[in-house]
């Protein structure tokens, strides 16, 4: 590059910078005619005309990206924190550069703490929490062999459609939305069906239940079972011990309570878990998520890392901040603050005359809320209102809740007193706008 094109480039991000995102008018086509202008005839190449491309740029292209800002109160992504998202933006790396490694490995001692763990395989699988609960079935279960999954909302319904995808055999304990299973359930579960694992959801967002867990890992060791939780809506905003817990294999995602961007999610094998996949007499189908090659990658083992996959570095750098930001408020502080707004929240729906689809106090999830829609009232009506007049994303339900519930979500940096109140206030404008008057 040309010392006249690299002055370019720089003097062009600098305008950028100072103008900032929300001000600048520089489009694309302006910005190249700059760098032409600044660069000599001789490092443009000729082009052959006959290999040109015969299909036009887009014309959205062209000009900047529409991004307004808004709160995000449904079961995620939650908002993410300036700290973060200013991480997201600094210089990249190479995905093996030392200084690199070294924030993998405070990532990896970020998500061992959230967790509560010290299982040397502890690491954040490129891909979102759908890319972690593929990867947990992908690596403990072989052909034929059985699952028990636990079933009370949609990620039960797509954890036994992973397994089966497998090739494997999902055996279900089912209950309705919004009710959680109890140890004599599990019990009777692993008997009947003797399963090499057993899923089990810990924050329901589809349904909005916390599954209590204790005893849980106690009753899959008597079975000779493996343990897997799925803690993506509830991990940060409610109380988690993998190692007392007994859990076998926990994940999570980056884009709930710890407010960073969609794209990484935590996960940790126990040494049970990781001997079942170190022991297997076929190799984990897919490649891209064989966790003995992550463990690698990600420093977990005595080998020198080695290269598997370009990491997410700039998801990684968020994910960093999320945890790190998560550290400094400390776990205990941040099981409280979702505790009382979510209590907060419940008791404004309820002086509105509205109930909660969780009847059962002890096991509500504080991350995501599920709020019976009233007879006569159109629910996405009352979400449009909230999004057009605060900028306020109020969710639906899923599955066999669609169109039965609101979902209200109250995560991480989401989780104050004055985001309740803001809620609030365009939930009950909102309902009054659609037809519906709050008892007296």
């Amino acid at each position: 590059m040309s010392r006249a094109l690299s002055n370019a480039l720089w003097a062009t991000s600098r305008l950028e910078r100072c103008a900032g995102l929300q001000s600048i008018k520089l489009t694309r086509q302006s910005r190249f005619r700059l760098l032409l202008s600044s660069a000599t005839q001789r490092f443009v190449p000729a082009v052959n005309m006959s290999s040109a491309p015969t299909i036009s740029a887009p014309e959205c292209l062209f000009h900047p990206m529409d991004f307004p800002q808004k709160i995000l109160m449904g079961p995620g992504p939650s908002n993410a924190p300036p700290r973060v998202l200013g991480a997201s933006a600094l210089p990249l790396l190479g995905h093996l550069h030392p200084e690199f490694t070294q924030i993998m490995d405070e990532v990896k001692q970020g998500i061992q703490y959230a967790f509560q763990t010290q299982n040397e395989w502890t690491f954040a699988i490129s891909g979102t929490g759908h890319a972690a609960m593929e990867a947990a079935v992908a690596n403990l279960l072989e052909t034929g062999e059985v699952a028990l999954v636990c079933e009370n909302g949609i990620w039960g319904q797509r954890f036994a459609d992973m397994v089966e995808r497998n090739g494997c055999v999902a055996q279900k304990l089912t209950l309705p939305m919004g009710q959680v299973f109890s140890l004599q359930q599990i019990e009777e579960g692993l008997k009947t069906h003797k399963p090499v694992m057993m899923f089990i959801t810990h924050g329901e967002s589809s349904g909005g239940t916390a599954q209590p867990l204790e005893g849980i890992g106690a009753l899959c060791r008597k079975y000779n079972c493996l343990l897997v939780v799925d803690s993506v809506a509830a991990m940060g905003g409610v109380p988690l011990f993998m190692d007392k817990q007994e859990i076998d294999c926990l994940y999570s995602g980056s884009q709930k309570v710890l407010g960073a961007p969609p794209g990484t999610a935590p996960i940790s094998f126990s040494q049970r878990a990781r001997k079942k996949v170190e022991t297997r007499s076929s190799k984990v189908r897919s490649y891209y998520f064989d966790a003995n090659e992550l463990a690698n990658y990600w420093g977990c083992d005595a080998g020198p890392r080695r290269y598997h996959h370009t990491g997410p570095i700039s998801s990684i750098y968020a994910l960093r901040e999320g945890l790190a930001r998560l550290a400094e408020v400390g776990l205990a502080e941040s099981w409280a603050n979702h505790k009382e707004c979510s209590e907060q929240l419940h008791q404004g729906v309820e002086q509105l005359g509205l109930s909660l689809l969780v009847k059962d106090k002890a096991v509500r999830n504080p991350c995501v809320t599920p709020i019976m829609v009233p007879q006569g009232v159109a629910w996405k009506d009352v979400a449009d209102y909230a999004m057009k007049n605060y900028r306020v994303e109020i969710s639906g339900g899923l599955g066999e809740l669609a169109g039965k519930v609101w979902r209200i979500g109250v995560m991480g940096y989401n989780c104050t007193p004055d985001k309740i109140r803001l809620v609030l206030r365009a939930f009950s404008e909102g309902l009054v706008n659609c037809g519906y008057k709050p008892p007296k």
